[in-house]
């Protein structure tokens, strides 16, 4: 198959994409600097096929996307960003991230960016993140994350819970009769036992999958919530201190 900008700008707008996003390479991680100045010139001559199909298509209440690459190089992800808002786009995302990077890494090329980026339009960080992680960010002014971490941790047994990480294959688990999480209003913790759970994981059961997912989704709903209360009441500070307190172990 090959796809092109404006193929790309096609299917997203058949599809009736509220967000549509710039065609663009994610750069590789390690790449050097060479490799990653390619890959951004890539990146924004696709962004400019992009926006003129896009406006020339698109329709009604459909926003397109620039995304920012440049490897982990911030003169590379600044010449990126200039380049992407000189051509106004409706809203930029922060791509080329969770590709193996250290995680303090992937920070750093954030907190260089945003700025970079126009306050009153939709900020976006792409393939991120954990739970804490999203506190974190959203505290610096990010707007828009996504991750297909809650469902892919969920399929292998991995919880998130208010006591931390925790792994429900764990033979630990076998007889426990408490819900995944005490402090969790879902269906999954009251209706289902940590044993319960981890008997289906260790049976191989499709079950195990599902139920593991509707407790991750509905904890990171709770995080959102969390995240939006506290930007409405101006309590952010306080909800990333806390969260920054909670042990991040898997047990």
């Amino acid at each position: 198959h090959f796809f092109s900008p404006e193929h790309s700008m096609d299917v997203q707008i058949a599809l009736g994409s509220d967000i549509v996003m710039a065609f663009d390479e994610c750069t590789e991680y390690p790449a050097d600097r060479a490799r990653a100045l390619q890959s951004l010139e890539l990146t924004l001559r696709w962004a400019k096929r992009s926006k003129q199909h896009f406006d020339r298509h698109a329709g009604p209440g459909q926003s397109l996307f620039g995304i920012v690459q440049g490897g982990m190089f911030p003169d590379l992800r600044r010449q990126c960003a200039e380049e992407l808002v000189a051509l106004d786009f409706p809203g930029y995302a922060i791509g080329g991230l969770s590709v193996g990077e250290p995680r303090p890494l992937t920070q750093e090329i954030i907190e260089s960016t945003l700025p970079l980026l126009p306050r009153d339009k939709p900020r976006y960080v792409m393939g991120v993140g954990y739970p804490d992680e999203i506190v974190e960010y959203a505290a610096l002014g990010v707007d828009m994350m996504d991750c297909t971490i809650p469902t892919r941790a969920a399929r292998h047994g991995l919880l998130f819970t208010s006591g931390g990480r925790l792994n429900i294959r764990n033979r630990r688990y076998a007889e426990d009769q408490g819900p995944p999480d005490p402090n969790c209003g879902c269906m999954v913790c009251g209706r289902y036992s940590r044993a319960y759970l981890r008997h289906l994981m260790a049976a191989e059961e499709p079950l195990a999958g599902v139920l593991n997912t509707l407790h991750n989704l509905a904890y990171y709903l709770d995080t959102m919530r969390a995240v939006r209360n506290a930007i409405a009441t101006d309590t952010l500070p306080a909800l990333l201190a806390r969260v920054r307190s909670q042990p991040s172990r898997v047990c």
